[in-house]
């Protein structure tokens, strides 16, 4: 369950903060001598209360919001549209669409519950764009309003699937993610070579332009059929079904807005974009039900490989699958084996240049590393992105310091934090401490330093005469 806001109230007697990071109150307009009725929301769900007047509650006043629930047929939906603009909210509070919908978003939720219900849900415009990093891919960002349908599909069926997907599955999945990916991968080497002292081999598959060759027939089937087997749903799934439907054959090719030049295309293989995937083909990469589809349109293949093919040692990110073994020959039968699987029962292709073979003592890259016996890397992509930023950071310090910023300086912040972030897993010291200690200019460090810690080189932080000050100027 997501907790939905995390401002908490402020006392009225001692003026102190409660509950902050675990509850939120929504002020209604329904008085009760020296108290007021509110809405509030936890991990647990939402309920109605009373609080004292005084008391301090950060959010802006709801018109009568408990008559409005009444006057509703499906209440707890709406408080589950709630919860999921919350959601949406979440980390992106600043950005230009979360601050266009916040102005008046009650109003705007309840709209949405209205069309919802009524079954006249319309997706909207979709931004289209190309990011370069850390590999070139077609981003469709959908509007705001439609991420909140997409985050209140996630809350009600991803637990559902959750439940049946492998262990191994590691994509957009609480706890798991790349450093359980690598950590598994890892343990799967060792535990088959018998720590590194016989011989195992590594099969990696790779799936063509996975995400844009994606069927939604089939897809939508799937998830279909699990929802109406499931007893006692805590959502109406014939409403739900509708949502997924509208979602899933929405084609955002057809209502978008090109951000960016036509030439940011041009080498952009034809099996990476939508534009060119086909009628009832393709998810746009970027929008959080696509990557639950992108598990659930897989899940059944995990289960083959495991179940049907008998391999203990396996696990998969998105279309980046692994397979480790003691015999040669077994993978080179599973690689038919995949490829027949994929293209008969998923519309799938195995990518013919991805497939990698070979003996447990060369390793294997995936997720960003090079998982070798007894070491992990860092991948040169990581290394080589972390310097190109490092270069940009150093010429802004030095040629137009008047954009440090507190925002400038915050993402620098965030960015290094994360790059050593996932650095500190591995046998990356060295690595760091040059980083750190000889790539960046002088100047930068007017800026910020190196957090003291066990192992110095893990994080850096703002100076503190900026940040008692406030003052983000050379």
């Amino acid at each position: 369950m997501v907790i939905i806001t995390v401002a908490g109230n402020r006392n009225n007697s001692s003026g102190s903060l409660n509950n902050v990071g675990s509850n939120g109150y929504y002020w209604s307009s329904v008085v009760d001598g020296t108290n007021s009725r509110n809405l509030n929301f936890n991990s647990s769900g939402a309920s109605m209360n009373s609080n004292n007047r005084a008391n301090g509650l950060t959010a802006r006043c709801l018109k009568d919001l408990q008559k409005m629930l009444k006057d509703k047929d499906n209440q707890q939906l709406l408080l589950d549209l709630f919860r999921a603009y919350f959601d949406t909210r979440k980390n992106k509070r600043k950005t230009a669409n979360a601050l266009a919908f916040e102005v008046g978003y009650e109003k705007k939720i309840f709209k949405l519950y209205d069309e919802i219900i009524n079954r006249k849900y319309k997706i909207g415009q979709s931004i289209c764009f190309m990011v370069q990093k850390p590999v070139k891919r077609e981003i469709f960002a959908a509007d705001f309003r439609d991420r909140i349908v997409h985050h209140l599909i996630f809350n009600y069926i991803n637990p559902i699937f959750e439940r049946h997907f492998i262990k191994d599955s590691y994509s957009c999945r609480a706890g798991k993610g790349t450093s359980e990916g690598i950590r598994r991968v890892d343990y799967f080497i060792r535990s088959c070579s018998e720590n590194y002292q016989k011989d195992c081999w590594i099969l990696k598959l790779d799936i063509q332009g996975y995400f844009m060759a994606m069927d939604r027939n089939i897809l939508y089937k799937k998830i279909e059929s699990t929802l109406r087997t499931v007893k006692n749903t805590n959502f109406d799934v014939d409403l739900i079904l509708y949502l997924i439907h509208e979602v899933i054959f929405n084609d955002p090719t057809k209502n978008c807005h090109l951000k960016g030049r036509y030439e940011d295309w041009a080498d952009l293989p034809k099996s990476k974009s939508l534009f060119f995937s086909g009628k009832t083909k393709g998810f746009p990469i970027g929008n959080l039900t696509s990557q639950l589809f992108g598990n659930i349109y897989l899940d059944e293949l995990d289960h083959f490989a495991r179940e049907k093919l008998g391999v203990k040692h396996y696990g998969r990110y998105v279309d980046d699958i692994v397979f480790v073994h003691k015999d040669k020959k077994f993978l080179k039968a599973v690689v038919l084996k995949i490829r027949d699987y994929l293209k008969i029962e998923l519309g799938l292709v195995l990518h013919p240049k991805k497939i990698y073979l070979q003996k447990f003592k060369k390793g294997v890259y995936f997720l960003g590393v090079y998982i070798k016996p007894y070491r992990i890397y860092i991948g040169r992509k990581t290394k080589h992105n972390f310097y190109e930023k490092i270069r940009i950071w150093n010429e802004v310090i030095l040629e137009m310091p008047e954009l440090m910023n507190e925002s400038m300086i915050k993402k620098i912040i965030a960015c290094v934090n994360s790059y050593m972030g996932i650095m500190k897993h591995y046998k990356t010291y060295n690595l760091r401490k040059k980083l750190l200690t000889n790539k960046f200019i002088p100047n930068f460090w007017n800026f910020f330093k190196i957090t003291n810690s066990d192992d110095k080189y893990q994080k850096i932080t703002l100076q503190k005469k900026f940040s008692d000050n406030h003052v983000f100027m050379v």
